[in-house]
């Protein structure tokens, strides 16, 4: 396992347990982050506290890695050299652990790719793809 991937599977266990200091010490001051949620990214540490204090009020995701590839910089124009694509099974659900019913944010159950890009070890992007 590469160093960015025990990164990743660090944080992922800690997104998971709620540990959300956990998870921002993994993360650049100025990372840019995709919100989920409403679309657009959060940008620096204080504004993706907010986001994920924002949606565990609203939801209980998990995100289960299931696979990990580098990704070639030469062939993905949106990645940096030494970003990791992790495909995840997204798992959301009410905070009684119900699934949802009727929601209106952009969260649902699936396998989605989240794209890592490194900054002298740290996350400095987070970007979501969809999976076809």
């Amino acid at each position: 396992m590469s160093d960015h991937q025990a990164v990743l599977v660090r944080m992922y266990d800690n997104f998971n347990a709620r540990d959300i200091d956990g998870v921002l010490a993994v993360l650049a001051d100025d990372v840019a982050w995709a919100n989920g949620m409403d679309g657009g990214h959060e940008h620096g540490l204080a504004a993706v506290r907010a986001y994920w204090t924002r949606q565990w009020a609203q939801v209980a995701p998990t995100v289960t890695p299931v696979g990990f590839a580098d990704v070639d910089a030469d062939v993905d124009v949106d990645a940096d050299a030494g970003a990791v694509l992790v495909t995840v099974q997204q798992v959301i659900r009410d905070l009684d652990g119900q699934p949802l019913q009727g929601h209106t944010h952009g969260l649902h159950d699936k396998l989605v790719g989240h794209l890592f890009h490194f900054t002298d070890g740290k996350v400095s992007r987070f970007d979501i793809r969809d999976l076809a």
